[in-house]
């Protein structure tokens, strides 16, 4: 039988990211969307600092509407999240993707970025992508339990008191969302830069010639 010239076979394809790790991490990004934009709104009821978020960026209405906002997404987050790392821990993802991470290996991966020459191949992460992975889960562990010292400041005193007090794990959990931010705005720039990194995370795979070594076919 003749090759079909006009419809050449497509690539082999390997699988970047299993299904759960997608569902995983758009559930996530729901999720963080809601907590942030009720968040602000929770902010500006009671500023820490001398501004606030223009109301338009926030969601919730009113303190109450946006607490209610909060508390959803907080639960989808942690029940999310709970799955997620234990997926990650025992099914060896974090193994594989995260580590192993030195900071020889960052030095190295900074110096490539002030190059202009940071790699990047779908599948792996380079040590500075490693670093802010590992940054930001550890940063949702901060929020959740901030975010339990402000929620039940006296059922959860000890955690309350080793965060400073209320007012303190505030400021805690401000500036730990704040980092969250900052991962985000830079996850969706480089999205945008290297744009071949997006059709994986939504259907699991890529070439195969695009993929690292050590994905699955």
């Amino acid at each position: 039988m003749e090759a079909d010239v006009d419809h050449p076979p497509e690539p082999p394809r390997s699988v970047i990211h299993p299904l759960t790790v997608r569902i995983g991490h758009w559930i996530n990004a729901l999720a963080i969307l809601i907590m942030i934009l009720s968040g602000w709104r929770i902010y500006d009821a009671s500023p820490l600092f001398h501004f606030e978020f223009p109301h338009g960026l926030t969601l919730g209405g009113w303190l109450a509407g946006a607490l209610q906002w909060h508390f959803a997404a907080m639960w989808l987050l942690v029940i999310n999240g709970v799955v997620y790392v234990l997926y990650g821990v025992f099914s060896g993802h974090y193994r594989r993707s995260f580590f192993p991470l030195t900071p020889r290996a960052v030095a190295r991966e900074f110096g490539n970025v002030l190059r202009g020459r940071l790699s990047h191949r779908l599948g792996a992460y380079n040590a500075i992508q490693k670093l802010a992975y590992v940054g930001v889960i550890l940063l949702g562990v901060v929020l959740v339990l901030s975010g339990l010292s402000i929620w039940k400041p006296v059922q959860f005193q000890g955690l309350a008191a080793l965060l400073g007090g209320y007012e303190g794990a505030r400021l805690v959990h401000f500036f730990a969302m704040a980092g969250v931010v900052g991962f985000i705005a830079i996850h969706l720039t480089l999205v945008i830069l290297v744009p071949r990194t997006l059709p994986p995370m939504v259907t699991g795979r890529a070439p195969r010639a695009a993929a690292s070594p050590g994905s699955e076919t």
